[in-house]
């Protein structure tokens, strides 16, 4: 498969610290480099990985990006998993799943912001449609500040066929955000094996997917105004998944 161009400090360090890509070459722009970025080149000279000097100009078109922070490295694509590989070991330490469904979410930055929330707040894995669906890039993985290269992500064919193997042969509740709700995310109980859906930006959930759903659950405002970015409404829920895990393993 085609190598990817990483860039940025956050994606390059965490890629090198994960060891699930190979990593060809980095490059650096001449002159002194920040300390974090002399960490980056250390971690590259002991894994005996090239290390190539390019000027600012030519490394935004490796990059395909200005935004690089002098900093860049060609590895192997990201390594997808099945969704048997993620349900395979649970990162709850009594083995409940904490699974993160998107439906259709378009936007990387989205994707990066939650994959990010995710990663810190114990998700076990991130489940993305093959169509009509954002990939794990190098866009996501700088939007992520490097989470990406840590987290586990599975692509699959039909969101509601892998609802209904989550349900049946995992034992996994599905809840999905809706807005029109009639009850909040902090009235349910998420101590058992969940997978929350987060749906596109503009459509929210899509009507097949939300009728395979185990429940729908909406968060709370102040005031009745348009309802929350997609990436803050998938962070909301999961914290609160992640307070409750915690309060209760510590009771």
């Amino acid at each position: 498969m085609k190598p990817e161009i990483l860039y940025g400090i956050n994606p390059v360090h965490e890629a090198l610290k994960a060891g699930r890509r190979q990593v060809e070459t980095v490059f650096v722009t001449p002159g002194r480099p920040a300390s974090r970025i002399q960490e980056i080149l250390h971690l590259a000279q002991g894994n005996a990985i090239e290390i190539r000097q390019v000027q600012p100009g030519i490394l935004s078109q490796l990059a395909e990006n200005t935004n690089h922070q002098g900093i860049a490295a060609r590895v192997s694509p990201f390594p997808v998993l099945s969704l048997d590989e993620i349900l395979s070991s649970p990162s709850d330490a009594r083995g409940r799943h904490f699974l993160l469904l998107l439906d259709s979410l378009t936007d990387p930055q989205n994707l990066g912001a939650l994959i990010r929330t995710g990663f810190c707040a114990g998700v076990d894995g991130v489940v993305l449609p093959k169509d009509r669906s954002v990939s794990p890039t190098p866009t996501v993985s700088r939007a992520s500040a490097g989470a990406l290269e840590h987290i586990r992500i599975a692509r699959v064919v039909n969101m509601v066929n892998t609802i209904e193997t989550l349900k049946k042969k995992s034992g996994i509740w599905v809840a999905g955000l809706d807005k029109d709700a009639n009850q909040t995310i902090y009235d349910i109980d998420w101590m058992v094996p969940i997978a929350i859906v987060v749906g596109s930006e503009g459509r929210g959930i899509r009507e097949l997917v939300r009728s395979h759903c185990d429940m729908m659950a909406t968060i709370p405002q102040a005031v009745p105004f348009n309802s929350l970015n997609a990436s803050v409404a998938g962070a909301l829920v999961m914290y609160e998944v992640f307070r409750q895990r915690s309060r209760r393993n510590h009771e």
